[in-house]
């Protein structure tokens, strides 16, 4: 299980490092799922990850207290309406498409914006 719980990691922080340079994917979300994976398999990756200078508060401040930052919060919420946009007038849906993931979108939205103030 340590080698599925490392691989899992490293897919997760390769994810969040892509997300650094596409505004639409999320990345602390993916290095929280990665530090959670590295504490399962390896300590050295996950305080790298807790240590980070950018990514280690923001970490630690969800697991602490499972707080955001309203500055991530704001910018989880024009990436999403951005992506929102983007599907919108490259797939031109269906009303029910285009409800269908605007509700999936309102409700990611709406955990994070529930979430405490990191």
């Amino acid at each position: 299980m340590r080698a599925f719980w490392l691989v899992v990691g490293l897919l997760f922080t390769g994810l969040g490092f892509v997300g650094l340079f596409l505004p639409v994917v999320p990345t602390v979300p993916f290095l929280i799922v990665a530090a959670a994976a590295f504490a399962r398999s390896s300590r050295r990756l996950e305080t790298w990850l807790l240590e980070h200078r950018q990514f280690g508060p923001l970490i630690r401040a969800w697991r602490e207290t499972g707080a955001i930052p309203r500055r991530a919060k704001w910018m989880a919420g024009a990436g999403s309406l951005t992506g929102l946009g983007v599907f919108v007038v490259l797939r031109e849906p269906t009303l029910w498409q285009g409800l269908g993931v605007g509700g999936l979108i309102a409700a990611g939205l709406s955990y994070v914006f529930t979430r405490p103030d990191g």
